[in-house]
């Protein structure tokens, strides 16, 4: 069993980009995202903060626009728009979830799609489901990054996804059918879930149960991609796959924490790494 050490990787990425970034200094250029934080969601601050982090170790410009968990839909579409018309920001991450009170979809809608550096606006979307070159959701890029790290071949592998999220399971469905995959996605009303994680070469799996694949549901020598995390009562931090005893059963697996998270945001920065570059064109 091989550990698919996504912290590593992301490392690497990210020291990539800070010698990038030294570069577009010397023109003139410093790329910039900001952020839209609604409400106190202790894990949304969480993950916000690590973004602010890993920008500054990148040497981007970035900002937080933090706001109440009672402001309306559009007091954050005003400020979405003034983001979309600053010159110094090339990237727009609307952290989630927002409020319940908050239309999720309509917010997305206003990023512009330039800056749309977290992939969830429907123009990129579309483009991804097409093949054509657009900003792909971190999450599901970051594990094709893995992929290719490792150099395991997709072309003609069945692959299981456990999820079937805007963010995750359906842009890494295309992702892997542009791949030339064959790809099988499973979800809540799934009938049988372990009869199609059993036939799977990999299985990739983001619906925040944890353990809920189990030693019994995947074939030996399967790949498994976990991208849940899933803190338990203990305060430890788990995975949906688990790993004491499916790692024993696979070819390859990722770890939680140290797998699929790092690339999440290692891809976040490359997407406003490449936004900053078409505004230097």
């Amino acid at each position: 069993m091989t550990l698919l050490d996504g912290k590593k990787l992301a490392k690497k990425i990210e020291s990539s980009i800070a010698k990038e970034v030294e570069e577009l200094k010397d023109k003139g250029v410093v790329p910039g995202l900001a952020a839209i934080l609604v409400g106190d969601d202790p894990a949304s601050h969480t993950y916000v903060s690590m973004k602010e982090k890993s920008c500054k170790n990148a040497g981007f410009y970035s900002i937080v626009h933090k706001m109440p968990n009672t402001i309306s839909q559009d007091e954050i579409i005003d400020t979405i728009k003034m983001i979309n018309n600053n010159p110094r920001i090339d990237g727009i991450l609307v952290q989630l979830p927002l409020p319940e009170h908050i239309d999720t979809t309509k917010i997305l809608e206003v990023v512009d799609p330039k800056k749309d550096v977290d992939g969830f606006h429907p123009y990129n979307m579309g483009r991804v489901v097409e093949n054509l070159p657009a900003f792909a959701p971190c999450t599901p890029v970051g594990v094709m990054e893995i992929f290719k790290e490792y150099s395991i071949d997709l072309e003609g592998k069945d692959i299981c996804i456990v999820g079937a999220s805007n963010i995750v399971g359906k842009p890494m469905a295309a992702l892997l059918l542009n791949a030339n995959a064959t790809v099988t996605v499973t979800h809540i009303y799934t009938k049988d879930l372990a009869k199609h994680t059993k036939a799977a070469d990999i299985v990739i799996v983001g619906v925040g149960v944890p353990n809920l694949i189990k030693e019994d549901m995947v074939k030996d020598g399967a790949i498994v991609i976990d991208i849940g995390i899933n803190r338990l009562e203990s305060g430890k931090l788990v995975g949906d796959v688990d790993f004491e005893n499916v790692s024993q059963k696979c070819s390859y697996i990722t770890p939680v924490p140290g797998g699929v998270g790092p690339m999440t945001i290692a891809m976040l920065l490359s997407n406003t790494l490449q936004a900053a570059k078409r505004r230097v064109k």
